[in-house]
């Protein structure tokens, strides 16, 4: 059984979040995203289980290492996680939600100790081929609290019995076990080559709940590659006058953002 834990999510378009322990309470987290403790915490950095558990981790994106923050103290003791990129935390009730949810790789911040980090296979092939969140995926098994961390606004969808919604790929940041996931085509070679959206959709089917992100990371990395690629492009055709700079605004257009 996980601990129980409390806590607040701090911040609106940076947020963190700040967990609350009682004595011999332990909340882990990835390597890496504690951000402040206070007194009394106890930092234990393992595989979190053995080699096997830890490889399994890296697989999904995450550290090997996986670090127990214990209290030790009397009294409240507390200790912050922050998300990597500008975005939202999500708390999951695991508890609530049937004892597991699945995620976007790499996507997991931190949980209650007692909740497992796990590998989850896409059901279908043509999903892991060309959904934006391949093969695997991550699987939070348990019945505690467990932190997600999404880039950009959060959309919640609770999705009814055969109610369909399509989805960009890079868009999704986690799903009941309950919805299914599969990808189709966007629709047209026009659509598919000029609309931006790339070549496939994600279609996720309830029941079951959905979280979407407003600005997945690989959209949020691929316009900062193609602003870079523009403003070199621009200084090494300087002294083609006009064309230059046409011929950088062009490829920064054509090197458009691809979620997948």
């Amino acid at each position: 059984m996980a601990d129980e834990i409390d806590y607040e999510i701090i911040g609106n378009e940076m947020q963190l979040v700040e967990i609350e322990l009682d004595t011999n309470e332990a909340v882990r987290a990835e390597a890496g995203a504690m951000m402040y403790m206070g007194p009394g915490i106890k930092m234990e950095t393992s595989t979190g289980g053995g080699i096997l558990k830890g490889l399994k981790r890296a697989v999904t994106g995450e550290s090997f290492f996986i670090t127990n923050f214990i209290h030790e103290g009397s009294g409240k003791g507390y200790v912050a996680f922050g998300a990597p990129y500008p975005g939202k935390v999500i708390a999951l009730d695991l508890g609530k939600l049937g004892g597991s949810f699945l995620c976007q790789k790499d996507s997991f911040l931190c949980a209650a100790k007692g909740v497992d980090i796990e590998i989850a296979l896409t059901k279908k092939i043509g999903a892991g081929l060309f959904g934006g969140e391949g093969f695997i995926l991550q699987r939070l098994k348990g019945d505690g609290l467990a932190f997600v961390h999404a880039g950009g606004t959060i959309v919640e969808k609770d999705l009814a019995a055969g109610e369909t919604i399509r989805v960009d790929t890079g868009c999704i940041t986690a799903f009941a076990e309950s919805v299914n996931y599969d990808i189709q085509l966007a629709g047209g070679f026009k659509n598919a080559l000029f609309g931006g959206e790339g070549l496939v959709l994600a279609s996720l089917t309830g029941p079951g709940k959905v979280y979407l992100q407003s600005l997945p990371f690989s959209r949020l990395a691929d316009r900062i590659v193609a602003a870079s690629r523009y403003g070199s492009g621009s200084k090494r055709d300087e002294s083609k006058g006009i064309a230059g700079i046409g011929g950088g605004a062009l490829g920064g257009l054509l090197g458009g953002d691809r979620s997948f």
